[in-house]
């Protein structure tokens, strides 16, 4: 597996999983019927930020995006946001991209990285990020509408990365 710099032609295997992912409705609060170009809006950073990819020869198995999590006094702070094809979960994939993310962040000398939306039934997401070094700072009860859990908490995650 490759983690590099999205370009163009990495769209055609980032928007499916993007549309995958979504559609589910289970971990992100996008709306569930984001159509390509919302998608490409959202997802595409521009610097300071940046896209990426994991890949398997040309075949995308997933992407995360980084950058400041808030403008001016708040841009010490990244975040970042990760989606795996379903078909390459459980391989490792979310956690190459997290420890590439945590490493970018470090590297453009972030003080931190906070995850502001961590839905608490995606326990494999929040599983992973405990053993990168997150800790959980608090819990928004019933802050997202989940297709078949009801009511659920979204997470607040933080690292401190110096």
């Amino acid at each position: 597996m490759l983690i590099e710099t999205a370009q163009s032609h990495h769209w055609t295997g980032i928007w499916p999983i993007i549309r995958e992912v979504t559609t589910a409705g289970e971990t992100y609060p996008y709306p569930t019927d984001l159509d390509e170009q919302q998608a490409k809006d959202i997802w595409w950073e521009t610097p300071p930020g940046l896209t990426v990819v994991a890949l398997d020869d040309e075949t995308v198995l997933g992407t995360a995006k980084m950058g400041p999590n808030r403008p001016g006094p708040g841009s010490h702070v990244s975040t970042a946001s990760f989606m795996v094809s379903a078909g390459s979960r459980g391989q490792g994939v979310g956690r190459a991209l997290g420890e590439y993310a945590l490493d970018w962040a470090r590297s453009q000398g972030y003080h931190a990285m906070q995850f502001n939306a961590v839905v608490e039934t995606n326990t494999a997401a929040v599983n992973l990020w405990k053993r990168l070094g997150f800790e959980i700072l608090g819990t928004a009860p019933e802050a997202f509408r989940h297709p078949s859990h009801g009511y659920v908490g979204l997470h607040l995650m933080y690292q401190r990365l110096t």
